[in-house]
């Protein structure tokens, strides 16, 4: 059983009859062991599809447009391509890694409220139009590097300033401004973008984003553009109750504001909703320390009979690694223990954090969990992992084997999904073969 990294022409393993994500995970284990034991990725592309059906089923009436920097795997760019999704790009790099992936220019939206000159000269050569904008310093940037531009203004919500200390958008007030500012320019505003973080539990967030997006849409038909593209941005978790609320918060709303016959089209910015649960990260135990807790919680390095031990456990990756998105502030899954045996489920669990192999006082994985005690050489398991980063652009990645099922290889046929056009860039091969 052989596996490739993650390269233009991709290796899937075809899982038949009841083989499990983890029967491949076991697997690859087990050439590790005989092996350096180095990280390793396995991704279920099944994944990929059935957030696709679903995202279909529940918001047929909002096109998907997928933000490359959730997860840049060629692999995801080549599949979600083929699904006819269009891609939010932040930098030149990402530009560059969709176009390579056939996807017309029209597709794709320049994001970013601060871009480089040489990035909208790039974008304006490749035909890349749709750029994103919130600032008048924004506005010259773009006459000067890609005067054909068609701009969608970016509108701050309170949702999304309560989340950061840094101002990201344009207020409502101040949009008016900077509309005549880019009909002054000689620019074309086509719509208006926001964005509701995924952890804005309060559903009214999009009802007063969409109350703001349409005051813009106004403003801009008032002053002579032709607006006729509404971004309703991110925040979607990946589970289908999260999405089935946000379409009942938005549905009337977008009927009343932008209805079908206004010829508004209205998108959305799914990223860690496709890639989430598509990837497991396999990293190894690599060393390994006890410590006890005084009355105060406070690590202390003697241990007597009576305390009751953590366990620190080192792994060979970590925050500079696979689990770069820990210092943006996103949350760790807590991974399962892959132990020998059948008596693991039994075995007692002590609080445990997770370090990476630094030794650095960042390179904290996960400050607290509950875990099994372990020894150097036992494997843990993170699953949704797929919008964490992965060691991001500048790190070594680790080896990612793909993976489908027949189950869903099959529906992804009966679903009209041309799998040849999908997989043209990659080679199926039996699992074990």
């Amino acid at each position: 059983m052989k596996g490739l990294a993650d390269e233009p022409n991709h290796m899937i393993e075809l899982l038949e009859g009841g083989t499990t994500l983890e029967d491949v995970i076991d697997g690859h284990v087990y050439e590790q062991a005989l092996a350096d034991k180095s990280v390793f990725v396995v991704s279920d592309l099944g994944s990929l599809m059935r957030q696709h059906v679903q995202w279909q089923r529940t918001m047929p009436q909002i096109r998907p447009f997928y933000p490359v920097k959730s997860n840049s795997s060629p692999a995801v760019i080549e599949i979600l391509a083929s699904l006819g999704l269009g891609f939010i790009c932040a930098n030149k790099a990402e530009v560059s890694l969709v176009l390579d992936h056939d996807v017309p220019p029209e597709n794709i939206i320049f994001s970013g409220v601060c871009k480089q000159l040489s990035h909208i000269k790039h974008a304006a050569k490749n035909g890349v139009d749709l750029l994103v904008c919130d600032s008048e310093t924004e506005l010259c940037k773009i006459a000067r590097s890609h005067p054909k531009a068609k701009l969608l203004v970016q509108v701050t919500t309170w949702a999304q300033a309560a989340e950061t200390s840094m101002a990201f958008g344009c207020s409502l007030k101040s949009c008016r401004r900077l509309l005549e500012a880019a009909k002054d320019l000689g620019l074309q505003v086509v719509g208006a973008t926001f964005h509701i973080p995924s952890s804005c539990k309060d559903l009214q967030a999009y009802s007063n984003a969409l109350s703001d997006a349409h005051c813009v849409f106004d403003m801009g038909a008032e002053l002579g553009f032709s607006m006729s593209i509404l971004d309703i941005g991110g925040g979607f978790s990946g589970s289908e109750f999260q999405l089935k609320q946000v379409h009942t918060s938005v549905r009337l709303l977008l009927d009343a504001y932008f209805p079908s016959l206004s010829g508004v089209q209205v998108i959305a910015q799914p990223g860690s909703y496709y890639v989430s649960s598509a990837f497991t990260l396999a990293v190894n135990v690599i060393g390994k320390k006890v410590v006890a807790r005084d009355w105060s919680c406070q690590a202390q390095e003697e241990l007597t009979p009576d305390d009751e031990p953590e366990f620190l456990y080192y792994l060979n990756d970590g925050v500079y690694g696979s689990f770069s998105s820990k210092l943006l502030g996103s949350t760790i899954p807590a991974p399962a223990v892959l132990k020998r045996g059948s008596t693991a489920a039994a075995e007692p669990v002590f609080s445990s954090s997770l370090w990476g192999p630094s030794c650095d006082g960042l390179d904290q994985v996960l400050e607290h969990c509950l875990l099994p005690e372990l020894s150097p050489g036992d494997w843990l398991v993170f699953n949704n992992m797929g919008a964490a980063g992965l060691g991001g652009p500048s790190a070594i990645r680790p080896a990612v084997y793909h993976t489908v099922s027949t189950a869903d290889w099959y529906t992804m046929q009966e679903a009209g999904i041309a799998v040849d056009n999908i997989m043209k860039n990659f080679s199926m091969v039996h699992y074990g073969a």
